[in-house]
């Protein structure tokens, strides 16, 4: 294999992603200043520009709609997904409630094991400031998984003919004796390895080009690592040997990048971080306007009178030697400020208000706080539609993005590790299927569950005049639908088979129940003749009789 068409597609990924560089800039000085990665080496410390970062306010936004995120969508405290099937006749089967219930488990305990939840988080963060987040999800021996996270200006993305992620490229640094414990000294070029043979100099950093992308050239029946689905490959920026440290690949792409939305045919996303950096710039020229006022206040510049030729001082009890002849002689400020504190406050309380909104904080506060106020996923979709709906598709994008992708690599790694229980008869060849049940998901679905209660209000007034009305409308189909989107476990519904035996003996113990009434008044009957009296002119003397006038009753 040739390297250089690698390196021609690493430099045109490099191309397309320049463009969004300024604005990522911007982002960390004025918004998130302990993320994105332009200049630099790896592990030092990062800089802020306290010249520019003056208040925290853009920070804590982020910070509140990453946490919100991470509760209302992958909470570590509760379930957030259920699997199931597309066939969803199979999922009232005992076997296949039962299997689908364990894995789900088993997933939960490695994604609690792993860290998955602190990446997830940090994803977010990133997807709410500079509006693409991106994951990668690696094999570890230990935890099953293990999620590397990265932040903008370290990666670089490209998208297929379907608009999705599916191209992975970024640079990595390692030291010279950190390459070949990495890759082999077999595999790093000879400088590199003369370097590391000497002992000269192993400490110098060497830049790595890394590409995942996918594997075109790949012969489906060979199973080994360089016909994989999607390739992987390292080699040494700017090395004079055409070679490369590794080439391996991966059954399905490993890599997440979730985009708060994105315009036309590009790998990035925009968002948030975007239509908030304006507030967020003037919010900081606010503050240090403010800040300037109050210094020209407290301390204003001063006019000293020619006359002064002695010692002079401005400090608190200074002395000023001055002419006794002139009273006005001294010192006096260059101009009065009249520095309108409260009207300033209230700018800027404006602009911080602007901000939050524009992070959804209030919509995620009342997510973060759920537990704690009690607050339902109808109340939140009241309070909050608006933005509910401007949400829909975000949290489509993130489930179909970040969570989706994220949930079927986990399964395929276990699979693949023998850590998954052997799947029941009836599953073979059914595709399995994700459904969302965190507070968020849940919340985008009461729409649809309000739509159902008011179907069933308005039947059940319409049936109080037309009780015909009822027949039209399916009760378990509605059952069902409202637990789907609610999240119920199937364990507390019973299947379609379960509810039609025990109606069938329902009808039966009511048709048995209804015989033995019919009965027990033929019983009833019989006996009230048989206690009548004959020759008194009854009935029962007609049909003892038949064709003869009863007989009048005597005295």
């Amino acid at each position: 294999m040739d390297v250089k068409p690698f390196q021609t597609r690493f430099s045109s990924l490099e191309t397309a992603r320049s463009s969004y560089i300024p604005v990522w800039q911007d982002i960390q000085t004025y918004i998130l200043p302990t993320h994105g990665f332009f200049t630099g080496t790896p592990g030092q410390a990062r800089t802020m520009d306290f010249k520019k970062f003056l208040n925290n306010t853009p920070s804590q936004s982020i910070r509140t709609l990453s946490s919100g995120m991470s509760s209302g969508l992958t909470s570590p405290s509760r379930p957030w997904f259920k699997l199931g099937l597309q066939n969803p006749e199979l999922m009232d089967l005992e076997p296949v409630k039962l299997w689908l219930n364990e894995v789900q488990k088993r997933m939960e305990a490695v994604f609690q094991r792993s860290n998955f939840y602190e990446a997830i988080n940090a994803c977010y963060a990133e997807l709410g400031s500079f509006c693409t987040g991106v994951i990668i999800i690696l094999n570890d021996y230990d935890n099953v998984i293990r999620v590397k996270t990265f932040t903008a200006g370290e990666y670089m993305l490209g998208t297929g003919a379907d608009g999705k992620v599916n191209t992975f490229a970024r640079y990595c640094n390692f030291t010279v004796a950190q390459l070949v414990q990495e890759f082999g000294i077999e595999n790093v070029s000879s400088q590199v390895a003369s370097q590391f043979n000497g002992n000269t100099n192993v400490d110098a950093f060497i830049k790595v080009c890394h590409l995942i992308e996918p594997n075109d050239d790949r012969i489906p029946d060979k199973q080994d690592f360089k016909n994989m689905p999607f390739r992987s490959v390292y080699w040494e920026q700017g090395g004079a040997e055409n070679k490369f440290l590794r080439v391996s690949g991966y059954e399905e792409f490993p890599v997440m990048a979730p985009r708060w939305f994105t315009i036309g045919d590009s790998a990035y996303g925009v968002g948030p971080g975007w239509e908030a950096l304006p507030d967020c710039k003037l919010l900081h020229k606010m503050v240090s306007r403010k800040f300037i006022g109050l210094d020209k206040v407290l301390d204003p510049p001063m006019v000293k009178d020619p006359s002064i030729t002695g010692h002079s001082s401005t400090l608190p009890g200074g002395v000023t030697v001055a002419p006794a002849g002139n009273q006005n002689s001294g010192f006096r400020p260059a101009y009065q400020i009249e520095l309108r504190l409260n009207e300033i406050r209230q700018d800027i309380g404006e602009t911080k208000k602007d901000i939050r909104e524009a992070f959804y904080n209030d919509l995620f506060m009342m997510m973060t706080n759920i537990d704690k106020s009690g607050v339902t996923a109808e109340e939140i979709i009241r309070k909050n539609e608006e933005k509910m709906l401007l949400l829909g598709p975000v949290v489509g994008g993130v489930e179909s993005e970040l969570l989706d992708p994220a949930i079927d690599r986990t399964f395929n790694v276990m699979l693949r590790a023998g850590m998954l229980p052997p799947p029941p008869q009836e599953l073979q060849g059914q595709s399995l299927k994700i459904d969302y049940i965190s507070p968020l998901a849940q919340a985008q679905k009461m729409v649809g569950i309000t739509s159902i209660n008011q179907l069933s209000a308005y039947i059940t007034n319409l049936a109080a005049v037309y009780p015909d009305v009822l027949d039209k409308f399916n009760p378990d189909e509605s059952v069902d639908e409202v637990a789907d989107m609610l999240g119920t476990s199937p364990k507390l519904l019973k299947s379609s088979d379960e509810v039609a035996q025990i109606r069938d003996q329902r009808q039966k113990a009511a048709l048995a129940q209804q015989q033995a009434a019919l009965a027990q008044t033929a019983v009833d009957a019989g006996k009230k003749l048989s206690e009548t009296g004959m020759n008194k002119g009854s009935a029962l003397d007609s049909l003892m009789k038949p064709g003869e006038a009863p007989a009048p009753a005597g005295n």
